[in-house]
């Protein structure tokens, strides 16, 4: 058995989901989200998702830690710098854990969980519920992107190749 981490940042809110078992067979999950208040600084909501990660990862002990890949949109490029500034210190924080993490693109968690690389967060979000055999909506967004996340990392985790 083994646990993982999901991670989907983001500045206001960055999505985080665990979950422990093997392959598709999940035997307990967790998730929520770390927020980070719009009118403090930039370095100052950085810090508080690097400490809050940081305390997850020494509280949970994960194997894996799993990524959202960035992606920018050519309409909003300072959204994809600062998403970027976001995984960064994600990336850090695994780092000074010595966790393995893999980056993943959403469009992947989509296509494995749904069949669908297009699939809308809705979608996405009632495969996960699926999956946990979770009665209600995973809220925020943010958790139930993590969720997918997590699965991605524990199917592909391979304790040798990391």
């Amino acid at each position: 058995m083994i646990k993982c981490l999901g991670i989907d940042p983001g500045l206001a809110e960055t999505g985080v989901g665990i979950i422990s078992g093997k392959e598709f067979d999940i035997n307990s999950y967790a998730f929520g989200d770390i927020h980070t208040l719009k009118s403090a600084p930039l370095p100052s909501r950085l810090n508080h998702i690097y400490d809050k990660v940081i305390e997850l990862i020494r509280s949970e002990k994960p194997d894996l830690i799993v990524v959202e890949d960035v992606f920018s949109l050519q309409k909003f490029p300072k959204s994809g710098i600062t998403l970027g500034k976001v995984t960064g210190v994600i990336l850090l924080a695994a780092a000074k854990a010595q966790t393995p993490v893999l980056e993943i693109p959403v469009r992947e968690a989509k296509k494995i969980l749904t069949g669908n690389g297009n699939a809308s967060k809705m979608q996405l979000e009632t495969a996960v519920r699926n999956l946990l055999k979770h009665p209600d909506p995973i809220k925020p967004d943010h958790a139930s992107d993590a969720i997918a996340l997590a699965i991605i990392g524990q199917i592909r985790y391979r304790s040798d190749t990391l």
